[in-house]
């Protein structure tokens, strides 16, 4: 057998594989997707045994934008507080790791190992603290919504690992000649180091963003009560468990859906940056 049929060989199976790969991946999506897509009068919109809907309908989609659902309100809840987090966690980890690259200072060893060690633990352990915390400033039930955007943001400084790794792959000798030319630090972290940092600046605010559209046990203790105050994740868990999936899971799989959505569109958009800026961070500072 020749290089090139080798070759051929190897890139057939390699495809087959991924592509058998892809459909197990892709199998739970789908059958959401088909799920949501199923009449509501088939089982009265609870849980069947068979994948394709007999009945194909959009009455589930109608329902979460009804005056019957508070869908969009949890929709909104979830899409302001990962908006205001992405960018308010941004500013903090790309600030807090410039100064962990490019500065010196006592105690510096001694925060970067703390942190790390900190981030070892489990961040429910301090839930209870964090409720009570929050309960006094009244940023609980009908003020959740600030105080998780107040706690996402308040303790981000510590994820500053892959940022600080990036960092360090630009040459400090960039911000010693302008510091010669008269340079502040703050002008070269605008100026310069900012427009050359594009890929970990769209990680950072990708895994930002993500982290309060996916939670659920921090948001639920928090808006503990008021569904007003919910996000998508506490919300439709919330239905499903007061309803059994009966007559909601149709409903549920639909949301499911509408939440993915964004993510999707994304990560579809932002991909190279988001992998630069993996690959450009994992490094050892």
């Amino acid at each position: 057998m020749g290089l090139k049929a080798k070759r051929r060989l190897g890139n057939t199976i390699t495809y087959i594989v991924l592509v058998i790969i892809s459909v197990i991946w892709l199998f739970p999506f789908v059958c959401l997707f088909l799920q949501s897509l199923r009449s509501y009068n088939e089982a009265g919109g609870g849980m069947v045994e068979y994948l394709l809907p007999k009945q194909f309908s959009l009455d589930s989609y109608v329902f979460l934008f009804s005056q019957d659902s508070k869908f969009v309100r949890w929709y909104l809840n979830t899409l302001v507080i990962a908006c205001f987090v992405a960018v308010f966690q941004t500013i903090v980890v790309l600030c807090v790791s410039y100064a962990l690259s490019r500065m010196r200072f006592k105690g510096r060893t001694f925060l970067m190992r703390f942190w790390l060690i900190l981030g070892m633990f489990p961040g429910f352990l301090t839930m209870i603290c964090l409720y009570f915390l929050l309960k006094q400033f009244h940023l609980t039930q009908a003020g959740a919504i600030p105080g998780l955007i107040l706690i996402s943001v308040a303790s981000s400084g510590m994820g500053y690992y892959v940022t600080k790794g990036y960092f360090d792959t630009i040459p400090k000798a960039l911000d010693e000649a302008a510091r010669i030319d008269g340079a502040s630090r703050a002008r070269v972290f605008l100026t310069m180091i900012i427009p050359m940092s594009k890929p970990i600046i769209i990680y950072a605010a990708l895994v930002a963003f993500m982290a309060p559209w996916c939670d659920y046990v921090f948001a639920s203790y928090v808006a503990f009560g008021y569904s007003d105050s919910y996000n998508v994740a506490v919300a439709m868990q919330n239905w499903v468990w007061t309803n059994d999936y009966q007559g909601y899971f149709t409903r549920f799989c639909a949301g499911g859906i509408l939440v993915a959505v964004p993510v999707t569109i994304l990560f579809i958009c932002l991909q190279k940056y988001y992998v630069e800026g993996v690959t450009g961070g994992a490094v050892k500072g």
